[in-house]
């Protein structure tokens, strides 16, 4: 009652956001959640699909599709040791280094379309 009035010296040096805008959050933005991994949990992810038999290969190296197993960005925490083709939607440039420097690759869309028709044309 009094914080506009008698309390104001308490308000300004207690509680200095008493007053003003809190605002709302919009329902939109709390439903956006982005789903992100590690480069240090690849290796643990490869070894639970080999384990389910769900591990897609091509050629030596094991094929991820980040984006099915519900992630949509790869970041570049931990090591990774075993060489991986990823499909990812984002990834920050030191993820994709030490990715490269395990000797995988992260694909883009028209990358992985071109690599699938060059492995139908080698089986042929």
């Amino acid at each position: 009652m009094g914080r506009h009035k008698h309390l104001w010296t308490y308000i300004i040096k207690y509680e200095p956001d008493y007053f003003g805008r809190k605002g709302f959050t919009s329902p939109k933005k709390l439903k956006q959640k982005i789903n992100i991994i590690n480069v240090g949990e690849l290796d643990e992810l490869i070894d639970k699909l080999a384990d389910e038999k769900q591990l897609e290969k091509r050629g030596s190296r094991a094929f991820l599709d980040l984006e099915k197993l519900g992630y949509h960005k790869l970041l570049a925490t931990g090591k990774i040791t075993k060489p991986v083709l990823l499909k990812v939607a984002a990834h920050s440039e030191n993820a994709a280094k030490k990715i490269e420097d395990a000797g995988g690759q992260i694909l883009a869309e028209t990358e992985e379309k071109t690599e699938e028709t060059e492995e139908t044309s080698a089986k042929s």
